[in-house]
């Protein structure tokens, strides 16, 4: 789904997606966590042991009335599929061979797609790292965070210092090629993490790909709580910002591209699956709490497990929580907010007299860089994000736009 040539025009000024668009990516949530990490709001349900069978019972469930409301008569045939959660990990080893079993009527992959399964460390034995990639499984996400034991106990994570080194090996050892790693920064300064040792020992890993998440507090988690009672101080802007550029320079000096704002990947190693969510591509969803997007219909399902399998299992009715249309001047700031997370960048050939100015300002101030007529954020850029795909849009606004309505309108935010 990535446009190797810089040059040429982005998918979202291209993209005609309308109601009826066949998806050729697929989410799939896996809510179960043995515990909630500190700063987690995810969708998930705590639980000792994941109730494989009706996790794929109710997905399966979900999959079979989706297609049937979206007029799919033919099994949607995918480029992506990706199980994140929760815990995928905590599930029986066999659960993704049967999970491709049972979705098959529905969707069908071949090798040539990328499936990847997010794994935590404590639980990706290698057992389940042979079977996931005895049924095709060819990504791993392995969620490390930290390698610093006080800031793991902190984290809630049930994995040690040396638990990402061992599901790295049971991965190598199953035949994984492609194996990303993710990492928190900007954690509490009186936690004594050593940031830059943290990249170190991630590097030492031989990842092929590396995923930053700056801490945040949000108000439906722990953290959040803590901080609003003032039990708990995140770092500070000049702190969140030099452990940020730390990684930026570093991963760099080891061969990573910085292609988004938050990922890193090895030449070739990029996530084909995000870039589906990047560039506005339609993309069908399962699972508690997971946002499918269908142009221009965004849709997303209850949170609560038990409400999940009731509604699917017992009542045989989509889990839907909520929905909503893309208006045109959502899509038009969701397209620059999209335009600008990677390094498609955005498109100055067409750009107008706000634009261009907008873009002198930005490069002046080292936020951009122009080449190839498209204008691509810095690292410093990408940590005012936020505002400047705000600023661009407003630019963009000032001239006639030469997108369609209709394809600004495809242009999304998965949530």
């Amino acid at each position: 789904m990535r446009n190797d040539d810089a040059t040429a025009p982005h998918p979202l000024t291209e993209h005609t997606a309308g109601p009826e668009s066949r998806p050729r990516s697929l989410y799939v949530h896996v809510p179960f966590c043995v515990r909630r990490c500190a700063y987690c709001d995810f969708a998930v349900q705590a639980t000792r042991e994941a109730p494989t069978d009706d996790w794929l019972d109710a997905v399966t469930a979900e999959m079979r009335l989706l297609s049937a409301e979206r007029g799919w008569s033919a099994p949607l045939r995918l480029d992506t599929v990706y199980i994140g959660g929760g815990t995928p990990s905590m599930l029986r080893p066999d659960a993704m061979a049967e999970l491709r079993r049972r979705l098959e009527p529905f969707a069908t992959w071949d090798d040539a797609a990328e499936w990847t399964c997010e794994a935590n460390p404590e639980s990706f034995a290698p057992e389940t790292a042979r079977a996931w990639r005895d049924a095709g499984v060819n990504r791993l996400s392995l969620g490390a965070q930290t390698f610093h034991e006080p800031a793991l106990r902190w984290m809630g994570r049930m994995h040690g210092v040396d638990g990402p080194r061992h599901a790295m090996d049971a991965a190598r050892a199953a035949g994984f090629e492609n194996v990303s790693v993710d990492l928190i920064f900007g954690l509490p300064e009186r936690l004594g993490r050593d940031w830059a040792a943290d990249l170190f020992q991630a590097l030492a890993l031989e990842p092929e790909h590396v995923s930053l998440y700056g801490l945040t507090a949000e108000a439906a988690a722990p953290l959040g709580r803590w901080v609003g009672e003032g039990r708990e101080t995140l770092a500070d802007e000049d702190r969140y910002a030099d452990e940020y550029l730390l990684a930026h320079h570093a991963l760099r000096a080891a061969g990573f591209e910085h292609y988004e704002v938050s990922n890193f990947g090895l030449p070739g190693r990029r996530s084909r699956h995000n870039f589906a969510y990047w560039t506005g591509e339609p993309y069908a969803a399962l699972g508690p709490g997971a946002h499918g997007f269908h142009p221009p219909l965004r849709r997303w399902n209850v949170r609560g497990w038990e409400d999940y399998r009731r509604m699917l299992l017992t009542e045989s009715r989509l889990p839907t929580d909520g929905e909503e249309t893309v208006d045109e001047e959502t899509a038009a700031l969701e397209r620059a907010w999209l335009l600008l997370r990677t390094d498609q960048g955005w498109p100055m050939s067409t750009a107008g007299a706000a634009e261009r100015r907008l873009a002198a300002t930005w490069t002046a101030r080292g936020w951009a860089r122009e080449s190839g007529a498209v204008l691509r954020l810095t690292a410093d850029g990408w940590l005012l994000l936020d505002r400047l795909a705000v600023e661009m849009a407003e630019a963009a606004e000032r001239r006639p736009s030469p997108v369609p309505d209709a394809v600004l309108e495809a242009a999304t935010l998965h949530g």
